[in-house]
């Protein structure tokens, strides 16, 4: 039986969007991808959390700073509310069933937002010496390097404390949850990747590997390993 994996989802007031690397990417891996829609009902929450066996939190638009009790930033982005409140919710039921979390880009934001972190709500304006982080080169194009802890599931997994990685966000993990611990920074400083300090298996990274995985292999390692752990759960 393949493992059942929920996708979250950019929405607006009629579509659900959502790039189809994602779910190539977990089929390819061998999981069985939903798209996870709104769902203002909390009781269909838990329902779903009992049908997946683990989560991705995909890339999308800022997260609402009135999650880490802050006022909008004149660098905020978009937001959508109804959205961070769904996953919010979602990750920390997730977190306490201690099923696979997988965040790509806004989803290591929402992940450490949901745990108790905050955000940088705007890189340029609230940090210096930043690198690039909202690349102008192709999507599957790595722009810039970040080191890895030796110490950690993500060194486990690519085998390297060096990987080249595509960009593109412009907020960041500013104080990070007390259950996760920062495993890879840009040389900037910017926080790249997320762990659990916990027994639970979350994995967050700031780029887009299901934008990479067909041509840099290494970042399909990122997807295996996840679905490994899902189907554990199945």
């Amino acid at each position: 039986m393949r493992p059942i994996v929920g996708i979250s989802c950019s929405v607006d007031e009629e579509s659900l969007k959502l790039n189809m690397n994602y779910y190539q990417a977990v089929e390819e891996t061998g999981g069985l991808p939903i798209l996870v829609p709104i769902l203002r009902e909390r009781e269909n929450l838990f329902r779903l959390v009992d049908l997946l066996d683990g989560m991705i939190f995909s890339g999308g638009v800022d997260v609402d700073p009135y999650h880490y009790n802050e006022e909008p930033h004149p660098g905020l982005g978009q937001i959508t509310p109804e959205r961070d409140e769904l996953e919010i919710t979602l990750c920390r039921i997730l977190y306490e069933k201690k099923k696979p979390i997988f965040g790509i880009c806004r989803g290591i934001q929402l992940i450490n937002v949901a745990l108790g972190g905050t955000l940088y709500q705007d890189i340029k304006t609230q940090l210096s010496n930043a690198l690039k982080h909202q690349q102008e080169a192709p999507a599957h194009s790595p722009t810039h390097e970040v080191l890895i802890e030796k110490d950690s599931l993500l060194f486990s997994i690519l085998k390297s404390e060096r990987l080249r990685v595509n960009s593109f966000h412009h907020q960041a993990v500013k104080d990070v949850a007390a259950t996760l611990r920062v495993v890879a920074r840009a040389k900037d400083g910017i926080i790249e990747a997320l762990e659990s300090r916990n027994d639970r298996f979350v994995l967050a990274v700031q780029w887009h590997p299901e934008r990479m995985f067909k041509r840099h292999r290494e970042h399909f390692e990122l997807f295996r390993r996840f679905v490994e752990e899902c189907a554990k759960k199945g």
